[in-house]
């Protein structure tokens, strides 16, 4: 059965996973309600899925449970974090209320973490900068298997690179959260799609030759094919730019193959954090006015025949998040399985957590 479950099942059954392969409950509780609430927000490829691949980096040594942000370098407004590969969910948002501090005291923080596994859905660093009512500016790389091809090129090359900006709520608005892989389709998604046999739109996937092809079985064979860059040219220019930013100079550990593990995932980061109050002045709020002014613009666009509208970013989330609630969280037949076989090795009654 793939669901629907309720998250508070999901989270209590990730919970006991995590603490049973050596995490503290602290730290498992932190990864597990960060995975939950990535399916919950409709990012399934950052969700309860990867508890599969965390069970084999703990296996390889490639993921280090109970670690924290260590502070390198702190010369305001400059603050360096090493994650010690660390699971990413607490090193980053570690990190990330320790630039919030900073960017509080002083105005501004650039942040660079380096060497935490897996971080997750970048959007949640996002949302710690919002409830501290600062803008935050994320990129991020990926240092695992190849994915994404280069503009032009036939071979995968980069990571899936996520952006994430941050901006707090205005007095008409919601925050603005937009959260992005500059990949044209999640891995995650080819995965799923494998699985049940269905094939993805044109314009995603090249197979190992570099021919465009709709069948997503090709990320999953020797030689791999390559999902393409969104927006071609301009996706992939913000590929590089997570890899030089992020990669090169706030982690120095670009995506090379001499820093290529099999079954090793790290994310390195660049982030700025702003404090608004500061740009526009603290008795000036003339800033959210002007940002209501924008969003009530484009949301009275006419939308397209048959369309619903236009979105912000941020709403989507937001309304998955209230259809979770309401309905509970459907997961893909491989997770489901890897819950079972993980959960079951480790001694849990994994159909006593999920209510099944």
């Amino acid at each position: 059965m793939n669901g629907p479950y309720a998250a508070d099942r999901l989270v209590a059954l990730v919970d006991a996973i995590l603490q049973r392969s050596g995490s503290s409950p602290e730290e498992a509780a932190n990864v597990a309600a960060n995975l939950v609430d990535s399916d919950a927000t409709g990012h399934a490829s950052h969700g309860v899925c990867q508890i599969a691949v965390y069970a084999k980096s703990l296996e390889l040594g490639h993921l280090q449970p109970n670690r924290h942000a260590r502070v390198v370098r702190d010369e305001a407004p400059f603050l360096v974090v090493e994650g010690d590969v660390g699971y990413g969910q607490v090193i980053a948002r570690e990190a990330t209320d320790l630039a919030i501090a900073r960017a509080k005291a002083g105005g501004a923080c650039v942040l660079a973490l380096r060497n935490a596994h897996h971080i997750g859905r970048v959007g949640s660093y996002g949302e710690q900068c919002i409830a501290a009512g600062l803008i935050g500016v994320f990129f991020v790389n990926v240092v695992s298997r190849p994915l994404a091809a280069p503009h032009g090129g036939g071979r995968p090359r980069l990571g899936t690179n996520p952006i994430c900006i941050a901006v707090p709520a205005t007095p008409g608005h919601p925050p603005f959260l937009l959260d992005f892989a500059t990949s044209a389709v999640a891995a995650n998604k080819c995965r799923v799609a494998a699985a049940s046999g269905k094939e993805v739109a044109d314009g995603l996937l090249i197979d190992e030759r570099g021919a465009p092809t709709r069948d997503p079985g090709v990320m999953f064979r020797d030689p791999t094919g390559a999902i393409l860059p969104f927006g071609g040219h301009k996706g992939y220019g913000l590929a590089l730019a997570c890899e030089i930013l992020a990669g090169a100079l706030a982690g120095g550990l670009p995506a090379l193959p001499e820093n290529l593990r099999p079954g090793r995932v790290v994310n390195n980061a660049l982030a700025f954090l702003i404090d608004p109050a500061r740009v526009s002045g603290a008795e000036n709020s003339g800033w959210q006015a002007l940002t209501d002014a924008v969003l009530d613009h484009i949301q009275d666009t006419p939308p397209v025949p048959g369309g619903d509208g236009v979105l912000v970013p941020g709403g989507p989330e937001r309304r998955s998040r209230v259809l979770a609630a309401e309905h509970g969280i459907t997961l893909d037949p491989d997770t489901v399985r890897a819950l079972h076989g993980i959960g079951g090795a480790l001694g849990l009654d994994v159909p006593a957590f999920l209510g099944a």
